[in-house]
């Protein structure tokens, strides 16, 4: 057992270093090639194209910095700090960073859990649904109190996951996603997760019987419906 954890150990440290030197290359070559085209720029005069170039400089540093917050926040995520959920108010903050289609209304009396780390939770539930590549309009969140846990569940049309990759979606790190900017840092999943046990809680993927997939957070002791 010892060797089997040592050897996985390994394993998540060597997939940290590949996709950080991957997402590094990605952003700091096309940074040092386009301050080499500002220099040159400036060396021909050529002033009214510069602007356009430290934008793109900036774009670039900023995507690094936005793919490095998400590993700090993984790194110290910080105890959960429960307290009283209004549903309108915490529906707001929500809708502010993403669509969804809600599905059976919000609870009448209130949630007890930290809503900033919930809300943390289902914003990258929600962008992963939309990334799946179903309709963005069947992206939905649905309620529901089973016992004395809550269910938030994010669901979407796209092609659902295999086997294997619903064995290994959870793992941090882990990512199907691929794009010109490297795909993705396989922490969206993993920090929900995180955030779920903090509470007390799980994180449960299943594929839809009639296409999608369905990534549920349950908090546990947390029901107020």
């Amino acid at each position: 057992m010892t060797r089997e954890l040592s050897r996985q150990e390994v394993a998540s440290w060597k997939r940290v270093i590949r996709v950080m030197s991957h997402e590094l290359n990605n952003s700091l070559a096309p940074i040092s090639s386009l301050a080499h085209s500002g220099a040159e720029l400036a060396k021909r005069g050529q002033i009214e194209r510069i602007e356009a170039v430290f934008k793109s400089i900036g774009a670039r540093a900023g995507h690094l910095h936005q793919f490095l917050s998400g590993y700090a926040s993984f790194a110290k995520l910080p105890l959960p700090q429960p307290a009283a959920v209004v549903w309108p108010e915490f529906a707001a903050g929500l809708r502010a960073h993403c669509q969804f289609e809600l599905q059976g209304g919000w609870p009448e009396q209130p949630g007890f859990f930290d809503a900033g780390q919930i809300e943390q939770a289902l914003l990258n539930l929600i962008k992963n649904a939309h990334e799946a590549g179903g309709p963005p309009d069947e992206v939905s969140l649905s309620l529901r109190a089973d016992g004395e846990t809550l269910v938030l569940t994010v669901a979407d049309r796209g092609p659902g996951m295999s086997e294997a990759v619903l064995a290994q979606a959870l793992l941090p790190f882990y990512s199907t996603k691929r794009s010109a900017s490297g795909g993705g840092t396989g922490l969206g999943l993993a920090l929900a997760r995180e955030i779920a046990e903090a509470h007390g809680g799980r994180i449960c993927l299943a594929n839809r019987s009639d296409g999608g997939l369905a990534v549920s957070l349950l908090l546990h002791g947390q029901a107020r419906a």
